[in-house]
């Protein structure tokens, strides 16, 4: 057998169709401008698998009927003998959506698609909740320095 191997082609068409599928823009997809100036740019959770797989089969024609030959597989292979090939490859993908990070005024917000996601929400919480924090503390020692002018 001269060449590529049948399956050899099979699977570099697989490999070939989902590289056109998954590039970066499907992670992270176009960003959208709002009416306000936001700028929201979508991301997601890309999933894919490919399997290919087939053989080579050897049959004799008798009277109308395909029989399997009984020859010695290792005799075969050694002499180069040709038999057709059977064979097949698939691929699947799947893209969620998993959050949406929205950039504005001055901030920067990952919004997570799924709502359940409690862990994401305190996180993101946790800056403007020091900022209120510190304003406080500023607001405590202001009044502790009019209350003691020394």
């Amino acid at each position: 057998m001269s060449g590529q191997h049948p399956i050899e082609a099979l699977m570099k068409t697989a490999m070939e169709s989902i590289r056109e599928m998954v590039d970066v823009n499907t992670i992270v997809g176009d960003a959208v401008q709002a009416p306000d100036g936001t700028v929201i740019i979508p991301i997601s959770k890309v999933s894919f698998g490919f399997a290919a797989g087939g053989g080579e089969y050897s049959y004799t024609v008798n009277d109308g009927r395909v029989e399997k030959t009984q020859d010695d597989e290792d005799e075969n292979c050694e002499s180069g003998g040709d038999y057709p090939f059977a064979g097949g490859s698939g691929a699947g993908v799947s893209i969620s959506p998993i959050a949406f990070m929205v950039v504005g005024n001055g901030h920067i917000k990952l919004l997570p698609v799924n709502i359940n996601s409690t862990i994401d929400k305190v996180l993101d919480l946790i800056p403007e909740f020091m900022c209120r924090l510190e304003s406080i503390c500023k607001k405590k020692i202001a009044v502790k320095k009019e209350a003691d002018p020394e």
